[in-house]
């Protein structure tokens, strides 16, 4: 048996009759009708004995369709609609949009206070959430009269693993899942660190932009020219892994992202680690000629303040020139002298600890504490996913990292830390047995979650399920999307929301079990640890337009200031959904102001426009196109976009 398979062999399968010995005794606290934002039947409660709570939201009789989306994510601290600790907005349930799906909305806070205090990671995984699904169709029968609701679970990435947490480990309970912006099971860190070392290494000589230059449409399509040997090897490393080139745009305020939290965790599972790499042969700390000694630093200051509220946060007396992000404050002084906490934030002389650091020791920091920056762990973490090559060369964005026999050629750490995070999760690492039609989403330019993933837990589906695989799976990539919706103007110029895709598959995984109609999977290859689709619509297949550019014939267009240039577009949708909306933003701001009208909504759309640059500069224009599932253009939603790119030269 696999090591997934054995895994989730010893998680708890909850089945449709099977009644929870934890969470057996809902109560309802409120029931009532409320207004906004749109009128709905709220009822809020709990289980008895436990911290968990569940909201369900009931549309009017009416628009009740006979089922219910069920939202998850791990940070929900309540089990109401709204924002959560982090800004990750594609998870935040939409009301307005589940109502009008004909459906009633359910989320849960996975068991709040009380999972978190719990050994069993089965409970905010997945037993909270299916408690509640089975007590909200008790709710809804007394409402809508005597009947079984459908139930669809979906969320994104932390969310993601619970819904297959749900899918792989329960039997009955949903009907669909919609899993969206997956990790696979060695994601965490490993999601990260290469992006790290690629920005440490292509930082000291300024790399970034020749990089995008040669990205960007327009260009000399090739990344690694002018690029020195250990520059070229990071920035491979980084591709091979899975990150997307033309994720760099925001080169120069990327982090490490989610990792600045995640690093707090290493050290405690892995404590040599850095030691090891500093002094072994193996590592790049242990070479005593690499690079990566000159940028090694450690400097001593002293707590002035603490900023006791929420974050935490300290204030330092002084901090170096150099930047201290991830870096650890190392304690110098007291009973926890030598122990340090990682530093998530830094805002001047002040910073956030990781929310994964050890609590005592972020207690015995005081006002008077000396303490040491210190970016030993940091630097050392830049390379662990060199160290943590997984069993299973079907994730394949470690096999750089072995040698013809198929061996690791770095030394290994004892533990697999994917499989740490992976089963604190859900209680097991991934193993594709699903219980239920599965329509998993994935964003072709997200630098969290990385696209080949999706392409992972397929094939792991396809080897668990294969009489099952072609009815109960499908697979969307979405183009121009990342983790999140677009939040920055940089981000608007290059990317578009996800939130679309997630209301047309909701939908779609409804038709599919509900009427037995397959949404239409997108067509892919995956080359080096890069996901590619086709150019045309008719070859890619999926929901998403297809957007082509043209300026002036071409993709690069070298004009005088005060010249006018011509872009003609054109874009294509196949299967469900029509274009509905087209937009330009010519200056590459962000700002989709000017809107060519397209007529009735179409499944093919052309248009052309003329505009003059005064200034000289390059732009990247763009042509954003809408398309909306239904084809109903006055719908905000299931409005689907994507969108292609120009340069213009101006000089």
């Amino acid at each position: 048996m696999n090591d997934a398979s054995s895994d989730a062999a010893l998680a708890v399968v909850v089945t449709e009759d099977w009644i929870d010995p934890v969470f057996d005794q809902p109560y309802i606290e409120i029931d009532e009708l409320r207004s906004e934002p749109v009128p709905h039947r709220y009822v809020h409660g709990g289980f008895t004995g436990t911290a968990a709570r569940f909201s369900f939201y009931f549309p009017s009789k009416e628009q009740y369709q006979g089922r219910f989306f069920h939202n998850t994510y791990p940070l929900a601290m309540t089990a109401d609609i709204g924002p959560f600790p982090i800004a990750f907005a594609v998870a935040t349930g939409d009301l307005p949009f589940t109502l009008d799906s004909g459906a009633y909305y359910v989320q849960t806070n996975n068991g709040g206070a009380f999972s978190r205090h719990s050994t069993d990671p089965s409970i905010a995984a997945y037993r909270v959430n299916a408690a509640a699904a089975k007590y909200s169709r008790i709710v809804a029968a007394e409402n809508f009269g005597d009947h079984r609701p459908y139930g669809y679970l979906y969320g994104g990435s932390g969310g993601a693993y619970q819904v297959l947490g749900g899918a792989e480990h329960t039997q009955g309970i949903w009907d669909g899942f919609m899993p969206f912006v997956l990790g696979c099971n060695n994601a965490t860190p490993s999601n990260w660190t290469p992006r790290m070392l690629a920005l440490h290494v292509l930082r000291r000589r300024d790399k970034f932009p020749a990089i995008m230059d040669a990205i960007n449409p327009g260009g000399s399509g090739d990344m690694y020219a002018d690029l020195d040997a250990e520059e070229r090897a990071a920035l491979e490393e980084a591709t091979r892994m899975g990150f997307p080139p033309s994720g760099w745009y925001a080169h120069e305020t990327q982090g490490s992202g989610y990792f600045a939290d995640m690093q707090g965790v290493i050290p405690t599972f892995d404590p040599t680690y850095v030691d090891d790499f500093w002094t072994k042969p193996g590592y790049i700390g242990g070479d005593p000629t690499a690079s990566i000694h000159a940028d090694r630093f450690r400097f001593e200051t002293t707590v002035s303040q603490v900023i006791d509220d929420l974050p935490l946060r300290f204030e330092l007396e002084s901090v170096s020139g150099r930047s201290i992000g991830d870096a650890h404050l190392v304690l110098l002084d007291g009973p926890n002298a030598g122990q340090s906490v990682a530093i998530a934030r830094v805002d001047g002389l002040t910073i956030t600890p990781a929310n994964t650091s050890d609590a005592a020791v972020v207690a015995a920091i005081q006002p008077g504490s000396r303490v040491a920056i210190d970016n030993a762990w940091p630097l050392a973490l830049q390379t662990y996913h060199r160290h943590q090559v997984p069993p299973d060369p079907a994730e394949y964005g470690w096999n750089q990292f072995r040698d013809a026999a198929g061996e690791p050629i770095y030394p290994q750490r004892p533990l697999l830390m994917g499989h740490v995070f992976a089963k604190a999760a859900i209680g097991s690492v991934l193993s594709g047995n699903v219980h239920g039609k599965t329509l998993l989403i994935q964003s072709l330019m997200d630098i969290d979650a990385l696209a080949w993933f999706a392409d992972w837990y397929r094939s792991r589906v396809k080897a668990e399920l294969p009489s099952r695989f072609d009815d109960d799976f499908a697979l969307w990539f979405v183009d121009h999307t990342q983790h999140d919706n677009p939040a920055s103007a940089i981000a608007r110029a290059h990317t578009v929301p996800l939130t679309g895709a997630l209301q047309h598959g909701l939908r779609d995984l409804a038709r599919w079990v509900e009427q037995g109609v397959k949404p239409s999977e997108t067509r892919y290859r995956v080359a080096d640890g890069q996901v590619e689709v086709p150019d045309t619509a008719g070859e890619r297949l999926g929901v998403q337009p297809v957007v082509h550019l043209a300026v002036n014939g071409s993709q690069r267009a070298e004009i005088g200031s005060g010249e006018a240039v011509s872009f003609s577009g054109t874009a294509d949708v196949l299967g469900s959904g029509k274009i509905v909306a087209a937009e330009w933003d010519f200056e590459g701001t962000g700002d989709f102001s000017s809107t060519p009208e397209i007529g009735e909504p179409a499944g093919h759309i052309e248009v052309d426009a003329v505009h003059t640059y005064a200034a000289r500069g390059t732009y990247f224009a763009a042509l954003r196109v809408t398309s909306q599932r239904e084809g109903h253009a006055g719908s905000p939603h299931c409005r689907l976009q994507n969108l292609a790119r120009v340069r213009v030269v101006v000089t």
